[in-house]
């Protein structure tokens, strides 16, 4: 039976909610504050936690940053429950971690489809994290990283994922190293105020969340699908164990991850010195080299995207796109950008 923590410091409340739950076949365990949510969580380790945000002794808030500190409690599927829906609230919990969001009163239908949504997804990513069983490799058939490649066609596990959904987040254990076999992924961070700064963006035929090949530690950031992707994943354990016995093919990937590290480089030193047009025009052109482009030759962009990569504010990036656009440089149409002037823009400083 599925079980369900619920802190929650109104007793009325609690109390109607948590007879739902039962009637619908949930196991039920309350607390009536904070701190005792956060023992409650830790003794019954529940499959998914509604919490309140203000409450006494501690807050939800404070529950959140707790059991996130718990590698036993870190990944259980956490719902905000509270009256509070100013945006600064939700970006608050959301940033601290939160699944999702309810807000007091809730119907019915919204508790349940909040609580399966995220039940079903803690499902498929600890199915995603987990160790898979990898057919034993033999290393002689494999020389390079193209051969490597060829082999996770035929052999890796693969995966799909959908426009904007979660691959995997930051704070997650390292399991897996993937490549893209069709579509195109961006890794990404948020600072303290929930703003996004995008790392990398790959696309087909590229490797991606190469966090630790030789300890069991955490992803550092965010990776999502910028379109609906295919992926084929291999166990970290698997690879680790190839690159051991292939020397040519580990001096492959240190290739690959040291071209990675500088195209780090050269985004930070745009972000903390280039000018504001340049940073802009250099991003359009990174996002031209990844993205796959219609017969006109129009790129479908986010402007949140291209910002993110820019490392400027997103009202300054549109200001700056229409300059380009008045300027004959690019043409644009609702979320398309189009390149007319490619040499123009790299020279752009």
């Amino acid at each position: 039976m599925r079980k369900v923590l619920l802190i929650e410091d109104d007793p009325v409340l609690r109390e109607n909610t948590a007879e739902l739950l039962e009637l619908s076949d949930y196991e039920v365990v309350t607390a009536s504050n904070g701190r005792k949510g956060v023992k409650e969580a830790k003794a019954h380790l529940p499959n998914v936690i509604i919490c309140d945000i203000m409450m006494p002794e501690l807050d939800g808030y404070g529950v959140l940053e707790d059991l996130g500190k718990d590698r036993s409690t870190m990944h259980i599927p956490f719902i905000f429950l509270s009256a509070k829906t100013e945006k600064e609230d939700i970006r608050k919990g959301m940033n601290l971690g939160a699944d999702d969001y309810l807000t007091k009163p809730f119907e019915e239908k919204d508790l349940f489809n909040a609580i399966e949504s995220r039940l079903a997804r803690a499902a498929i990513l600890k199915e995603l994290e987990s160790p898979k069983k990898v057919d034993e490799i033999n290393v002689d058939d494999i020389k390079t990283i193209h051969d490597f490649k060829n082999y996770l066609d035929d052999n890796g596990e693969e995966y799909e994922f959908l426009q904007g959904e979660e691959i995997y987040r930051e704070g997650g254990n390292v399991h897996m190293v993937y490549l893209i076999v069709k579509g195109i992924v961006k890794t990404h961070k948020l600072d303290e105020n929930g703003k996004e700064l995008i790392t990398g963006i790959y696309n087909a035929d590229e490797f991606f969340g190469f966090s630790s090949l030789t300890a069991n530690e955490i992803y550092e950031e965010y990776a999502t699908a910028m379109e609906d992707s295919i992926l084929v994943g291999v166990n970290k354990e698997k690879l680790s164990a190839v690159l051991r016995e292939n020397h040519g093919l580990a001096l492959e990937m240190m290739h690959v991850l040291a071209e990675s590290l500088t195209d780090a480089k050269q985004q930070l030193l745009e972000m903390a010195y280039g000018s504001v047009r340049k940073k802009t025009a250099s991003t359009i052109l990174k996002f031209a080299d990844k993205l796959q482009q219609d017969k006109q030759g129009n790129m479908h962009i986010l402007r949140s995207d291209l910002a993110s990569v820019a490392g400027m504010a997103t009202e300054t990036l549109i200001r700056t796109l229409s300059s380009f656009k008045k300027e004959g440089l690019i043409a644009m149409e609702d979320h398309n950008i189009r390149i007319l002037d490619e040499e123009t823009l790299s020279r752009i400083y």
